[in-house]
């Protein structure tokens, strides 16, 4: 009899021991890094709270554990939209963004933990549309930059509001209707044809120039020597003979094949040293 009391009270507490092991198991979670976590109560709702990375308790069966991403994720949009001058306009926007960590609980009981379904593509395209609607499809092209920082500041400001934090707003895709980007390229080839005939002409017209001032300075040598020579008569003339026949008299000089004959013309001969 006292054998079947020692294995009831076995049996009894190892079943003790397996109940506290569940309820022990079912009142631990862990976050992992790069994530928060939200604890909804049956009695009191959700949690003001935010749980960081780690191991957490819970009371089980009346605690649940809502796990988020606060990791920036990118997101595209793409909308279809009208411009100032009626164009049609194709546009794609790329998105980084993550839950503000401390704005957690506020996420959960107003949106959900589809947020990241339900906020951005809903607001992104009626941004899109607006700011859109106020270039003509030209200055789309042209003034791509400030279109963009533009949708980039009131994306910002109005995520926000469903305390989502933009990090990054760029402009991945933006086309037109095919006439349309058909004029736009053959504006562009007579504009590049327009500046080409431009820069021909000032080169042109450079040349002309460059030709001008060398007439004028050669007329401006020649007066010059005219002038000298009005001065010093045969003086200039006889000393740049001498000069010329100093330069004649060192080339030859050098050659082998040349033989001086004294006389009144001071002659110089060719002589073929071979023969």
């Amino acid at each position: 009899m006292s054998y079947l009391n020692a294995a009831k009270k076995i049996s009894q507490g190892v079943l003790g021991l397996g109940v506290a092991g569940v309820i022990l198991q079912n009142s631990l979670y862990d976050v992992d890094g790069g994530e928060r976590a939200v604890i909804y109560d049956r009695f009191r709702g959700v949690l003001p709270k935010v749980k960081e990375p780690g191991m957490h308790f819970k009371m089980p069966y009346i605690q649940y554990p809502h796990i988020y991403d606060v990791k920036s994720r990118p997101r595209t949009v793409n909308t279809s939209t009208g411009s100032k001058d009626l164009q049609q306009v194709n546009i794609s926007l790329r998105i980084l963004s993550h839950p503000i960590p401390d704005k957690i609980p506020t996420i959960h009981g107003e949106i959900g933990q589809d947020y990241d379904d339900r906020v951005l593509p809903s607001i992104a395209p009626e941004i899109l549309k607006a700011i859109v609607a106020q270039y003509d499809a030209e200055q789309l092209i042209t003034n791509r930059e400030q279109v963009s920082r533009e949708i980039s500041e009131t994306l910002i400001e109005r995520a926000g509001q469903f305390h989502l934090n933009v990090t990054d707003v760029s402009i991945t895709h933006l086309t037109f209707m095919k006439e349309f980007e058909r004029s736009i390229e053959h504006k562009q080839i007579a504009q590049q044809e327009a500046e080409r005939a431009k820069f021909i002409v000032a080169m042109a017209e450079q040349e002309a120039k460059a030709a001008v001032i060398r007439a004028e300075g050669e007329s401006e040598s020649a007066r010059i020597i005219t002038e000298a020579l009005s001065k010093s008569g045969e003086g200039v003339i006889q000393v740049r003979r001498i000069d010329a026949a100093k330069e004649i008299a060192t080339a030859l000089a050098g050659s082998g094949n040349v033989t001086y004959l004294p006389g009144q013309g001071n002659m110089l001969l060719g002589l073929n040293s071979g023969r």
